[in-house]
């Protein structure tokens, strides 16, 4: 799967890779892609995300948590772009977040890009790094680990 890869791939595509749904998928496009190393998707924030309606109703700011999700999201397309498989074999669960910062407010209209790259492979985990980008200024970044159970 990984030399047939043809960019951009659409959230019928990401569906294909990842078991998330509404209201908890939060990629809307992978626009960029290395095999084994790393990929850029896009998330569209939009005012009638869910979340808004609590967080908050006059100031509707995107959870940083729900950044790092769509951080370890995006790793997961990575993962499984890379070894040309689908969620099928083996859900992908995160297990730690280390140096989580966060820069800047995301909220409706803003385009994220979600940079990850693979920073360490180990049997069924993997470390990534990950940095969310407003307008090519930094939002937030973290390492996340993940590990794969079948």
């Amino acid at each position: 799967m990984t030399a047939s890869v043809q960019l951009p791939l659409d959230v019928v595509k990401i569906k294909e890779l990842l078991p998330h749904r509404y209201p908890f998928l939060f990629l809307d496009r992978v626009v960029e892609f290395e095999a084994g190393a790393r990929i850029v998707c896009i998330k569209n924030v939009s005012a009638n995300e869910p979340y808004f309606e609590g967080h908050f109703p006059s100031r509707p700011v995107m959870p940083g948590v729900l950044l790092i999700e769509a951080m370890a999201q995006a790793g997961g397309v990575l993962s499984h772009l890379s070894r040309g498989t689908s969620y099928d074999n083996g859900l992908s669960y995160l297990v730690k977040v280390d140096g989580a910062r966060f820069s800047r407010m995301v909220g409706p209209g803003d385009q994220v890009a979600l940079e990850v790259k693979i920073k360490r492979a180990i049997r069924n985990m993997v470390l990534y790094e990950g940095i969310a980008r407003v307008d090519g200024e930094e939002v937030a970044a973290a390492e996340i680990l993940c590990a794969e159970a079948k």
